[in-house]
């Protein structure tokens, strides 16, 4: 191996053209492809910016051409040369630099590499697990390096519009106390305060809003946050919110400062210029038009209730279901009575994933006859009702769920999902964004047997719906939002609740005591107490985020260095064990 002595990069992989022919240009990367032409040796050099010929003619310089018969894939080399124009017919349009080659005078091997375990080209398919094992070789595929360098550009992008909005970058801290906030906390045993732990924060929630009455008045921040609980491809262990909290705003002050910054975001990224402002929904509506609170709006195909129309029907599923106050609604999947049995079958099979009993099927012939094996329970009437309703034309498809009222939703809701995936639906190239709006304040969590918060307890209620926090708080309206991106939720946030006495309520209806309430939030109760303003913000979640903006199906592949579904790391090993001395330390007694 060679030093870089006094060679000095002059240009990268992915900066050449016509412009610079004849020029004496030193470049520096890693060796992507070799092929070898008859004597002359071809060399794709790659660096995070992009790819360049470079050529190894006996006839220029044979030293360094028998030089470069012993060149691998992934060895790392210094190059000067002379810029030449490529050969007539041998242009790469599809490369920035496919007009032009360097013809190698100097030749440095910096370092040698064995053979990958996996080929770098970007077409290759490679198990998740390798993929991760080996992240750095990975992340010098162009597509997993592209990825990096839009995170940069949107971080940069989402900086530079709220710093021109008066916000202030303001950190918070990663050890705290552990507070409820909806899932499990990762603990950090305490050394110095033995028996005690931190907490790392599943959120900023409490410190961003005692920044607003320290008097901030606009906070944001680009922060870690942890939450340990179970992975799938949009969750991680640990992962990236761009955080914000404004005083003295109401709802339509946040929507403006967020979609402003979703247009700058998209214009940095893709050079895609939104429509503002975002559409709204409230989640009733949203729950009944699409069964989700996070409905993906690209596609139609929307849930239609039947409840009213077959109460007193002949076919006595439906008729049982309303009578124990449960749901029967459709999915007109128009032009779809082509579909075969066994699709049928295989959507009943997908459904029932997701608590769904049953899925009810007809398909409506070209004469408007149904066929269905429940087609004989209905009167003439009640099928022209039923096919009013939905719409049926000749050549339709509808689907019926009765049950109660969360599984008709979520079953017909991923049915929709699925059937746009099968007919092709979506355009990945459209961009939706929804305001979700009036979330309920509180669930009823019937292990529990108490309510809890669908957001967190720090949201403010509804004004008009105070009065129902003794009575019956399950219809007690808040003010959050959620921002809903082609079907997957990016950011939630909500008015916070900035006065004593309110807190108080709010946390009795959770059935959270003075005690316990003094016990876990006693700081933040104090600060009520001290002249706190009104305030709201929001969190969108940039993983999430990028995963959209680069197309891709998993977080993973946007975070330089995730965890498995396992919420384990195959490059360190991590979670790994620790010496008993270091457990001793932390005033531990391990059981093994």
């Amino acid at each position: 191996m060679e030093s870089m002595g006094e060679l000095r990069r002059s240009h990268s992989c992915n900066e050449l053209g016509i412009d610079h022919i004849d020029e004496e240009i030193t470049l520096m990367g890693w060796i992507l492809r070799r092929r070898d032409h008859g004597g002359v040796i071809f060399i794709d050099l790659r660096d995070r910016w992009g790819i360049t010929q470079i050529v190894f003619n006996p006839e220029l310089n044979s030293e360094e051409h028998a030089k470069a018969h012993a060149l691998r894939s992934e060895w790392v080399l210094a190059v000067k040369g002379r810029v030449s124009p490529r050969p007539e017919g041998m242009v790469n349009e599809n490369l920035k630099t496919g007009a032009i080659e360097v013809m190698v005078n100097e030749l440095r091997i910096l370092n040698v590499s064995k053979t990958p375990p996996f080929p770098l080209d970007e077409d290759v398919e490679v198990s998740d697990n390798l993929r991760l094992q080996y992240r750095y070789l990975d992340l010098r595929r162009p597509g997993m390096a592209n990825n990096l360098i839009m995170r940069h550009k949107a971080c940069q992008a989402l900086r530079s519009y709220l710093n021109g909005e008066n916000f202030l970058e303001i950190e918070t801290p990663f050890l705290t106390r552990s507070t409820p906030e909806g899932a499990r906390d990762y603990l950090v045993p305490s050394r110095v305060n033995a028996g005690k732990f931190y907490a790392l924060p599943q959120s900023p929630q409490l410190f961003k809003q005692l920044l607003m009455v320290a008097g901030m008045d606009r906070y944001y921040q680009i922060v870690k946050c942890f939450r340990d609980e179970d992975l799938r491809a949009d969750r991680q262990p640990e992962f990236t919110q761009v955080d914000m909290e404004l005083s003295f705003v109401r709802e339509e002050d946040i929507y403006r400062i967020a979609e402003g910054l979703m247009t700058s975001l998209f214009v940095a990224t893709r050079d895609i210029e939104l429509k503002t402002p975002f559409p709204r929904m409230t989640y009733d509506e949203a729950v009944a038009r699409f069964g989700t609170d996070k409905p993906d709006t690209r596609f139609a195909l929307e849930l239609i209730s039947l409840t009213d129309v077959v109460k007193d029907c002949g076919f006595k599923v439906f008729r049982t279901v309303v009578e124990k106050g449960g749901l029967v609604k459709s999915i007109n999947a128009k032009g779809c009575a082509t579909f075969s049995r066994k699709d049928l079958d295989d959507l009943t099979g997908y459904v029932g994933n997701f608590g769904a009993k049953g899925l009810a099927w007809v398909k409506v012939k070209e004469d408007g006859e149904w066929q269905s094996p429940i087609a004989k329970f209905f009167t003439e009437q009640e099928r022209a009702d039923m096919s009013a309703t939905l719409d049926a034309q000749p050549g339709d498809l509808l689907f019926f769920v009765a049950d109660a009222p969360a599984i008709v939703h979520q079953a017909l809701s991923e049915l929709r999902l699925e059937l746009a995936r099968r007919l092709a639906m979506v355009d990945k190239n459209t961009f939706d964004f929804l305001w979700v709006t009036d979330f309920p304040l509180l669930e009823y969590d019937h292990e529990q047997k108490r309510h809890t918060a669908v957001h967190h307890p720090f949201t403010l209620p509804v004004e008009e719906d105070m009065a129902l926090l003794d009575s019956d708080p399950g219809k007690v309206r808040s003010r959050a939002y959620d921002l809903v991106l082609n079907g997957t939720e990016i950011g939630g946030g909500s008015l916070r609740i900035h006065q004593k006495d309110m807190q108080d309520k709010v946390f009795a209806a959770l059935g959270i005591d003075a005690e316990e309430a003094a016990d876990k939030f006693d700081f933040l109760l104090k600060a009520l107490e001290l002249g706190a303003p009104p305030h709201g913000g929001i969190a969108f979640g940039l993983d999430r985020l990028m995963m959209i903006l680069t197309g891709r199906d998993s977080i993973r592949d946007v975070i330089a260095f995730p965890k498995t579904q396992k919420a384990t790391c195959p490059l360190t090993d991590a979670p790994a064990g620790v010496a008993r001395k270091q457990l001793t330390e932390l005033h531990l007694r391990p059981d093994w």
